[in-house]
């Protein structure tokens, strides 16, 4: 049974929701608008998870991540995605060297840039399969196996990746059991009217905003461990066991519509990433206790990229996301 949350959590609290406020305001000085995607990102880091982001070319994704990082005061590593690019790119390889005077030669392990708080994998579908999977380890375990020595990546550590959805030639689709490592999928649209002409004058002035740190790594590690303190009740885990078997073809939860189109449902991390995003989400409001509204604003996200569609959706031109239905 988890217990209700002390003084030192209260205060910890009321401290993410400032926080909150604070980073949104610091993020504003590079990013016009995507209120919705920069809370989702924030609920994503605060939950431990990591989170994909789909848009067209120019919509700011990149900056948007390295942004957050400075925000947070977080290391920063960026990946490009490119058909040539190997494993070892990633992770890091070990290399021969000799040791000055003895002469003596040893491997030395040169870390790749997985090593970094966030890492930013963009246009991730542009590498192969086998390139792809060597984030597999990193992202569930936080561990990188090179030559059969296992080395830990810093604490915290999250992956943002970034994909087209427009280009398919020369893109390799994410296998599904890497997508299901991502708590969220996040779609990142296009800005208003007034936001693009706000875009405009900001970026083609002489000045850019400056980013200041709102959070350091030891305090938002401090703040993942609350999130997963905070009590879950017993009828938002149903509710969130509900949400995700609904979502499965075979599961008596299942609308006709979902036993119609959807070839594949959510397995069971979609269910402890909804109780997960709904502890963060009640959180960063400064509330102690996660209710049903905090698990639907996470639903879409963690539910989207986790069904798979049929030939029959596809031919009837169905959203995955009218599949989701969120009962009473």
């Amino acid at each position: 049974m988890t217990s209700s949350p002390d003084a030192n959590d209260l205060a910890l609290l009321d401290r993410l929701a400032t926080a909150r406020r604070e980073l949104r305001h610091q993020i504003a000085q590079r990013i016009v608008g995507q209120a919705h995607v920069v809370d989702d990102l924030v609920t994503a880091l605060l939950a431990g998870g990591h989170a994909v982001l789909v848009g067209v070319p120019g919509l700011a994704k990149t900056l948007l991540v390295q942004t957050v990082s400075q925000a947070l005061d977080l290391t920063f590593s960026r990946v490009q995605f490119t058909p040539d690019l190997m494993p070892s790119d990633i992770t890091g390889t070990e290399l021969m060297e000799e040791e000055p005077g003895t002469g003596k030669r040893a491997f030395r392990f040169a870390p790749g840039p997985v090593f970094g708080n966030m890492v930013l994998a963009d246009e991730i579908n542009r590498a192969p399969p086998k390139t792809q999977a060597a984030l597999l380890q990193a992202m569930q375990e936080r561990t990188v196996t090179v030559a059969g020595r296992t080395y830990d990546l810093p604490r915290p550590f999250f992956v943002l990746a970034t994909q087209n959805p427009i280009e398919q030639e020369g893109t390799y689709p994410l296998p599904e059991a890497q997508l299901d490592r991502f708590m969220f999928e996040l779609t990142v649209g296009y800005p208003t009217r007034e936001e693009e002409e706000q875009i405009v004058l900001s970026t083609t002035g002489a000045t850019q905003g400056e980013v200041k740190p709102v959070l350091g790594a030891e305090e938002l590690l401090q703040m993942q461990r609350l999130v997963r303190r905070l009590p879950a009740p017993p009828s938002l885990v149903k509710y969130a066991v509900h949400l995700a078997r609904s979502t499965r073809p075979d599961a008596a939860e299942a609308t006709a519509r979902v036993k119609k189109y959807v070839s594949w449902g959510a397995g069971p991390r979609a269910s402890q990433y909804l109780v997960l995003g709904a502890k963060a989400r009640a959180a960063m409001d400064g509330r102690a206790m996660p209710d049903l509204d905090d698990v639907r604003s996470v639903a879409k996200g963690v539910l989207r990229h986790r069904m798979v569609m049929n030939f029959q959706a596809e031919a009837d031109g169905i959203a995955t996301e009218s599949l989701i239905e969120f009962p009473a």
